[in-house]
């Protein structure tokens, strides 16, 4: 239910711009006595920001490195159809539900509570709301990405963090993660290409070269994996990358 609520006060400024009901259908009476129905512009705009809104939410949170983390396993693993995509979908969601509990909390507690008690106005609850994916992101993401956006921005120059505006931060943070993930993607690869050469070499080595080296290492790096607990190791580190 709080997830549903953070949804919506992203949509405050866009629903601050109308009076608190908006109509939905407006009637129009024609000459000859028929009527006409129109949807409000304000009802349109919310409706396409809420199909893009999931989406966009999804990028401010640590999901991108993640579900890209459990891509590359699955293909270093050669089992490109197993776990299914529902299953790694489902999985990354709940890490990132665990891992952005207490981000997601402050901004309960600080901005959307509040807004909805008609404490706070607007465009505060909104300020507010995203303080606390902007100290997560900021704390993601690499100087080096500030400053290629920044640059690509025109040379903008920001004194403090505080400073530096969404537009520019959710790219640069993406960007990092996009980074982090190939990298912590390729240190999971490795050893199972380690299995994959050892396998083809003792295949070349016995003349089986009409046998695909793939169907014979595979149960060997399914075996290495459950050996050493690999998922209860993968989630672990990807959790704790983000609370160093």
């Amino acid at each position: 239910m709080r997830i549903v609520m953070l949804l919506v006060a992203l949509l405050v400024p866009m629903a601050a711009m109308a009076e608190p009901g908006i109509p939905a259908l407006t009637v129009n009476t024609e000459a000859d006595g028929g009527q006409s129905y129109s949807l409000t512009i304000q009802v349109l705009a919310i409706m396409t920001l809420l199909t893009l809104l999931p989406a966009a939410l999804l990028t401010m949170t640590s999901f991108t490195r993640i579900i890209i983390v459990l891509a590359i396993l699955r293909q270093a693993l050669g089992t490109p159809q197993s776990p299914p995509n529902q299953v790694l979908l489902g999985l990354a969601l709940f890490l990132t539900l665990f891992i952005m509990g207490p981000v997601l909390n402050t901004a309960w507690t600080d901005g959307v509570k509040p807004y909805l008690d008609g404490d706070l106005e607007a465009t505060v609850a909104f300020t507010t709301s995203t303080q606390p994916f902007r100290e997560f992101m900021l704390a993601q993401t690499r100087e080096t990405d500030l400053e290629l956006f920044a640059r690509i921005a025109g040379g903008a120059s920001f004194d403090s963090a505080e400073d530096v505006p969404l537009t520019l931060l959710v790219p640069a943070f993406v960007t990092s993660e996009l980074k982090t993930a190939f990298q912590i993607g390729f240190l999971v690869f490795i050893p199972f290409l380690i299995i994959d050469l050892v396998v083809a070499s003792v295949l070349m080595s016995m003349g089986m070269m009409m046998l695909s080296p793939m169907l014979i290492s595979l149960p060997f790096k399914i075996m290495l994996f459950v050996l050493v607990d690999g998922w209860a190791l993968l989630v672990e580190t990807m959790a704790a990358s983000f609370f160093i």
